[in-house]
């Protein structure tokens, strides 16, 4: 009687042999072809749910299949430690948040080690252990010396229920917190900030790397380069001896129609400005806009405020006196928190300009224009009138005159502008690490020598928030000596945005035990740019674009000799399960142990593998998850079974050596692409052949045993332990996840073909040569790839296409 398949007593077994044996420890060999796959380590949130299971097995699903291939693979893991989180649970549990943290790090990775993936666990990192921390010091340390950290005095994003301040990347929608919901305020602190700004150039090139369309735009719409012109104003007053003031525009076109000056509110003239006759109303002002969000303050169709300051500056293209006012939907963050308003061809200053009554004077003439007052903004190009010598032009020349004109006189010159700010790291938490910086009465601002790191965080803070920084009540803490002067000094009591953690961790695993340096340089040569990154869109912004600058920064320092940190990015989708995505604040996190438990870890895997394109996502089924437990169930018994022969027949064995060398390239060709789903369904498709092959009793017993090993080949990434488990049990030796990739015979693998016929609105526009056997999926994005193709639809949105199977392809855009 054949043994029944028990899942739980085969990984168990499995997942202990390759742990004692070191099968997946990772060792340099400059004889292979390297290949650095990484996953974004995972947050120490308590325990993984589905949701991280998705962007984790089928990661180490390409990894297995890059080893078999014969590459040198680093696949590592480890835990993102410190940050808001954690130190919260810690609160609202009683506990420390470091007992907290180890404890959901020790349950995360027995959970991890469950899934049977190819981790070296003696790569783990742990950010929040001063062994890692220390070296995240000694980067900021890097960074000071370096110029590109600094400390100023800002407006700031506060948060009021996590008592801490928030990079710009952290506000999300209308001004929430991007951790708790709550509504953002504005609040005036020293803080500390990276140059982030001082790389916007470099980091809107992105020629090098093979990332997702989507994450490049929403970088390059973060990022938000302005080309135009920097223009001086006059300014005469005599409570101010400064003469000129500055704003940037794009279109220096305009300047004739600049009909009244905008300030920010908390811009630094202001107060200089403003006449006693509006003084109290500009007060008032200013103290209604420190309450408005960044979102509220700029959001579309929102009605405009402002007051007048009773002052006036010159435009010096046409010596016309132009009145200031102060408007909240100007910011002090972006370009100089000054700008020109040309209600005319502007949208927000038109709206402004009726609000108050303020006049609009056409200086851009749209086609056909007769003089008429315009009922709205025109915002195009158009002739030039109103403009003195300048009218007639064209615009677009205008603006290259009017920019050469003020360059000659000294008013101004071409610039580029960016609406990204320097990215500011001071938390004013405890759970993170704390700022390498002490502050000494006669040396001032002091860097902590590199010998006396790590800065350790004490372990007996007060670490409940109270809006200031909790280490500042912790005096063992606080109180230190000059590294200078070796007087009595003050340590930083801000910690770093967690973020600064995850700059680096990529580099930390090529060496994660050296302790007199970050990594070992030979080790980083080797392995870095990493190859293949996966992990969520939602870090466009943040993690991304942070780690992008990080590594261009130490460049620069001379620390690595490459320019970005992740040659290849891919974004899984989103598990959906009652309704919405998959996440702990809306209550509907599936945890992997229990299915684990009963239906196997190779079931969830190959679940996962199925339930839609890895870019995608799928909804998650009970039902479904079992037809997957039920097809491994049948790899088992095909083998368990046995097979006898009667006769053999030559035109079967020819069919079955087509069928295995198809299903070879197929597979093969799905891992590559990360069509987890189509792949799984072609392994499906050939053990439903052998079952029937099996029945039919009409080959050798030789190809039987060679296509079954072929079988357990392809089926070792998505299902290890099973593969490793039957290949013993084939007499094979082990283990399966040292053996080398199958290749397919092109030959025995060619199939019947067909040509598709490709239509564009109907229309014919190229042909498409294709096997029989193609798929509508494959047959669309063939299609879409042709290079015909791209012509006709580059600059449009494609609305449908309708597929004819075997016969035509039609793309219909708008």
């Amino acid at each position: 009687m054949a043994l029944k398949y028990n899942p739980q007593e085969i990984e168990r077994k499995w997942q202990e042999k390759w742990a004692a044996d070191r099968i997946y420890e990772v060792k340099e060999d400059s004889s292979r072809p390297k290949f650095y796959a990484l996953t974004m380590f995972p947050y120490t949130s308590g325990d993984l749910h589905i949701g991280h299971w998705y962007a984790m097995a089928p990661s180490d699903v390409h990894a297995r299949f890059k080893r078999m291939q014969g590459y040198d693979v680093l696949h590592p893991m480890g835990f993102d430690a410190f940050g808001l989180p954690a130190e919260n649970a810690a609160i609202s549990h009683g506990i420390h948040p470091y007992d907290w943290t180890m404890a959901n790090i020790e349950h995360m990775r027995r959970q991890l080690k469950s899934m049977g993936a190819i981790y070296d666990w003696n790569r783990e990192v742990v950010s929040c252990l001063p062994e890692y921390y220390k070296w995240t010091q000694w980067f900021f340390l890097k960074l000071y010396h370096a110029g590109l950290a600094y400390r100023a005095k800002a407006p700031v994003n506060w948060c009021p229920k996590c008592q801490t301040v928030l990079a710009n990347e952290q506000v999300v929608g209308e001004g929430f917190c991007e951790r708790c919901g709550s509504q953002v305020t504005k609040k005036d602190l020293e803080q500390w900030f990276f140059r982030i700004t001082k790389y916007a150039e470099e980091l809107l090139d992105f020629s090098h790397i093979d990332w997702p369309e989507r994450i490049k735009t929403m970088q390059r719409n973060w990022i938000g380069k302005s080309e135009g012109a920097e223009v001086s104003f006059g300014l005469e007053h005599e409570n101010i001896e400064q003469k000129e003031i500055r704003v940037f525009t794009t279109r220096p076109d305009t300047i004739f129609g600049v009909n009244f000056f905008l300030l920010a509110p908390e811009h630094p003239l202001v107060p200089k400005l403003t006449t006693p006759k509006y003084k109290a109303k500009v007060e008032e002002y200013i103290a209604w806009s420190r309450q408005q969000t960044e979102y509220e303050r700029t959001a579309l169709g929102k009605e405009k405020t402002g007051i007048f300051l009773g002052s006036y500056v010159i435009n010096r293209l046409n010596g016309e006196k132009v009145p200031i006012w102060i408007t909240d939907y100007v910011l002090p963050t972006y370009g100089t928190g000054a700008v020109m308003g040309v209600p005319a061809h502007d949208e927000r200053d038109f709206e402004f300009a009726k609000k108050f009554n303020l006049p609009v004077r056409t200086v851009i003439a749209p086609p056909g224009w007769s003089g008429e007052e315009l009922a709205e903004a025109y915002t195009e190009p158009g002739t030039m009138v109103n403009s003195g010598e300048f009218n007639g032009l064209p615009s677009e020349q205008g603006y290259e005159r009017i920019c050469n004109l003020i360059e000659r006189k000294g008013w101004g010159k071409k610039a580029i502008t960016y609406r990204l700010r320097d990215w500011l790291i001071s938390r004013q938490r405890y759970w993170g690490a704390p700022i390498p910086i002490v502050y000494c009465d006669k040396c001032g601002i002091v860097p902590v020598p590199e010998k006396d790191l790590p800065v350790l965080l004490p372990p007996d803070a007060e670490f409940r928030p109270t809006g200031e920084s909790p280490l500042k009540y912790c005096q063992s803490f606080v109180n230190t000596t000059c590294p200078k002067c070796f007087r009595p000094a003050r340590r930083e009591i801000d910690t770093m945005d967690t973020f600064m953690c995850s700059n680096w961790y990529f580099l930390r695993y090529t060496s994660p035990k050296i302790d007199n340096a970050p990594f070992d340089a030979k080790k980083l040569k080797y392995w870095l740019p990493v190859d293949l990154y996966t992990g969520g869109a939602e870090h466009a912004v943040m993690h991304l674009l942070y780690s992008r600058f990080f590594i261009k920064a130490i460049r620069d320092i001379g620390l690595v000799d490459f320019d970005e940190p992740f040659t290849r990015l891919f974004n899984q989708g989103t598990i959906i399960y009652r309704g919405g995505k998959m996440s702990k604040s809306k209550g509907n996190v599936i945890a992997p142990d229990e299915y684990v438990a009963e239906l196997g870890a190779d079931t969830v895997r190959g679940y996962l593998m199925f339930i839609g394109p890895w870019e995608l996502g799928g909804e998650w089924s009970d039902s479904s998850i079992v037809g997957i437990s039920r097809w491994l169930n049948r790899v088992w018994s095909l083998l368990e079974t046995g097979y006898t022969n009667q006769d053999v027949e030559p035109k079967a064995e020819k069919e079955l050596r087509h069928v295995i060398h198809k299903t070879i390239k197929k597979v093969t060709k799905d891992l590559e692409k990360f069509r987890f789903n189509t792949m799984l369904a072609s392994l499906m498709e050939f053990t439903n052949y052998l079952s029937k092959v099996q029945e039919a009793k009409n080959i050798s017993i030789s190809l039987w045993q060679e296509t079954i090993t072929y079988l357990l080949l392809l089926l070792a990434p998505t299902a290890p332990h099973l593969a490793e488990e039957l290949w013993a049990r084939t007499g094979h030796p082990y283990s399966i996840h040292n053996q080398s990739w199958p290749r397919w015979d092109e030959d025995l693998a060619k199939e019947e073909e067909i040509t598709l016929i490709i239509q564009i609105n109907g229309k014919l526009r190229d042909k498409l040569i294709v096997p029989a056997s193609i798929t509508e999926i494959e047959a669309k994005e063939l299609a879409l790839e042709r290079e015909r193709v791209r012509t006709y639809t580059s600059n449009k949105k494609i609305a449908n296409i309708i597929y004819v199977p075997k016969r035509v392809i039609n793309i219909v855009t708008k």
